[in-house]
């Protein structure tokens, strides 16, 4: 059952993304610097023996701006990894959790990600779905996932959340 987040309607501008700026999410996952290797591999921890790990590949719809936000979601066990596969830019939004274990929607962040840029959401990151800016986008996504019913975790927003383009 999903719950519904009460927040007030909402409109904010998104920012092109910054690693900083996004680390209490997750990474910006960039391609190295001078032809060497990075490893990403500490965001593959998990707590569950019982969970897989999953790679799919997901066909995203173009969203043009104002977006509208409904929805929000996040993985209680594990990280969740996007890699962009075929896709000219992103639109990333996320929020912090709030006193009651439900978004802080008051203080959702919009991130403009460009091609060639992946992102990690951390466990238990509130993020919205991925939407491709410009143009439809493909995406890799590598997650664990047991197939409890665990893995996943839904809410609605109250009013719909407007983001405007940088």
């Amino acid at each position: 059952m999903r719950r519904l987040v009460p927040c007030n309607a909402l409109t904010i501008r998104a920012e092109p993304i910054d690693a900083m700026a996004f680390a209490p999410y997750g990474d910006v996952v960039a391609q190295p610097q001078g032809g060497k290797r990075t490893d990403w591999s500490a965001a593959l921890a998990h707590p569950r023996p019982q969970a897989s790990l999953s790679l799919s590949t997901a066909n995203v719809a173009m969203t043009r701006f104002p977006a509208s936000l409904t929805m929000m979601e996040r993985h209680p066990h594990s990280f969740q990894t996007f890699i962009p596969l075929d896709v000219s830019g992103y639109l990333v939004c996320v929020a912090p959790n709030g006193a009651d274990d439900l978004p802080a929607v008051d203080q959702l962040r919009a991130y403009i990600v460009p091609a060639g840029i992946g992102i990690t959401y951390r466990a238990k990151a509130w993020h919205c779905p991925m939407m491709a800016l410009d143009r439809p986008g493909q995406f890799s996504i590598l997650m664990w996932m047991s197939g409890d019913g665990s893995d996943d975790e839904f809410v609605d927003l109250g009013k719909p959340v407007t983001v405007q383009g940088a």
